[in-house]
């Protein structure tokens, strides 16, 4: 694998046209490796990004392609998360969710799968689940080597540990009076006064992930997002018993009002 995780080379028009060249020498020092790979999670962004079979196909019309699904529901309101953390994202989650389609179309698997299998070929394509490979991580590693090719005996020795977990309690930071007041204190001070000042006048807001209310998005995406897997499971040929959110969230909050609704007269 390339040192650099998401080089992103056929999705951004931008790195594409650094050139072949440029690319491979992302993998200077493989000549002699059986595979090289790398992993970028925009080439399945569709329709945020186009057309990256395609440059793919040009590029190596044998490549072949892991794909990693999560629960679509689960998978959504991470991405929402992520949007909070790195991208300014100020919404509330709903409201997010139901205007910015992106974050529901790259929970839509069967829409991001088409044009890799139109491509390659549904056999030139891995798919297994977030949730197979936490619970399974050697079985399905080594399922995963076989079909590569490569020596399926060999465990990582890192299967155990989680990266990029989204903490519970997320820490924004808010301009404050650094706004109405750095342009005209920044000439005036040394830079090592200005940076004090500035550390010390920023704000933080903090969000407790635990404290938001998710149940209304759950409801808002559960329809949506069964229709969309039912397309995979006729594309894959097979079920997703293990996207629990998806198929059987019912939360305390969410069994509380239903409760109280049918105790309410005229609720029928």
């Amino acid at each position: 694998m390339c040192p650099e995780k998401e080089p992103e080379f056929f999705a951004k028009e931008s790195i594409w046209s650094r050139g072949e060249d440029w690319y491979l020498g992302l993998f200077a020092g493989a000549d002699e490796q059986p595979l090289i790979g790398e992993s970028s999670t925009v080439y399945s962004r569709i329709p945020h990004f186009a057309g990256v079979a395609d440059r793919i196909a040009k590029f190596n019309p044998e490549a072949r392609f892991i794909y990693i699904m999560r629960d679509p529901v689960e998978r959504t309101i991470s991405h929402y998360w992520f949007c909070v953390r790195f991208c300014k994202e100020r919404r509330d989650m709903l409201t997010a969710i139901r205007e910015e389609a992106h974050l529901t179309d790259v929970s839509n698997y069967a829409m991001q799968l088409v044009p890799y299998f139109a491509r390659f070929g549904s056999d030139k394509v891995f798919t297994l689940t977030f949730e197979e490979l936490s619970t399974r991580p050697a079985n399905i590693v080594q399922t995963l080597f076989q079909w590569l090719g490569v020596e399926a005996s060999f465990v990582p020795p890192n299967l155990g540990r989680r990266e990029n977990v989204t903490p519970e309690v997320i820490a924004l930071r808010k301009i404050g009076l650094i706004n109405h007041v750095g342009r005209a204190l920044k000439p005036l001070i040394p830079p090592d006064m200005f940076s004090a000042a500035k550390h010390w006048l920023q704000r933080y807001q903090y969000i407790d992930r635990k404290s938001s209310t998710v149940d209304e998005v759950i409801r808002f995406l559960k329809p949506v997002q069964t229709e969309q897997v039912n397309e995979l499971e006729k594309m894959l040929g097979r079920g997703f018993p293990e996207w629990k959110t998806l198929y059987g969230h019912t939360s305390v909050a969410t069994a509380k009002n239903h409760f109280e609704a049918v105790l309410e007269p005229g609720a029928g």
